[in-house]
């Protein structure tokens, strides 16, 4: 079935991106999946674990909302075309893999894997599965420590401790070379 979303908000999402391409053409269609699934639209919580750092991630943010910022985006970089997506007040989610990346074939252009993926049944598309727990923890505000090589502000999470100071990861790893 061909994409449903319309022309007008695919032509933004190109516009955000900076270019059309077959990653930003996943990012769309993998995006309809969960407009369809969990009615983002009507979502108020909705969360996607992405395991790629590919152009879909643009499409992904414009489309869904779910940002890197709010949290609601969270990047595990395990390099597939997997995305799960989850709406926290609803309680439900599942999980996208791209089933066989579409690549051209001999004479087939860009132009060409952009149109058989969005021309694509999204079911041929992705193989999904459902999710019944949420796969993050939602972000939380946590104090800002001051790293006592650099200065800088840092989360509390990400201090490091090395011999009784409070380290930022990039101080840490100056002084300790076994991580």
């Amino acid at each position: 079935m061909t994409c449903t979303i319309d022309k007008n908000t695919i032509d933004k999402t190109i516009e955000f991106h900076g270019h059309t391409c077959p990653g930003l053409a996943i990012g769309i269609r993998v995006s309809e999946l969960a407009m369809e699934r969990l009615d983002i639209t009507e979502c108020t919580s909705p969360v996607c674990v992405a395991e790629t750092d590919m152009c879909a991630l643009d499409a992904v943010q414009f489309l869904t909302g779910c940002t890197y910022g709010k949290g609601n985006l969270v990047h595990r970089d395990y390099g597939k075309a997997a995305f799960t997506f989850f709406d926290r007040t609803g309680k439900k989610g599942f999980r996208a893999v791209l089933n066989k990346r579409p690549i051209a074939k001999d004479g087939e252009t860009r132009e060409d894997a952009i149109r058989t993926i969005m021309e694509a049944d999204l079911d041929d598309l992705f193989k999904v599965e459902a999710v019944n727990q949420s796969p993050v923890k939602p972000a939380r505000i946590l104090e800002s420590i001051r790293c006592e090589a650099c200065g800088e502000m840092v989360m509390e999470s990400r201090i490091r401790r090395f011999a009784g100071k409070n380290l930022c990861i990039p101080c840490f790893s100056e002084q300790e070379q076994k991580v």
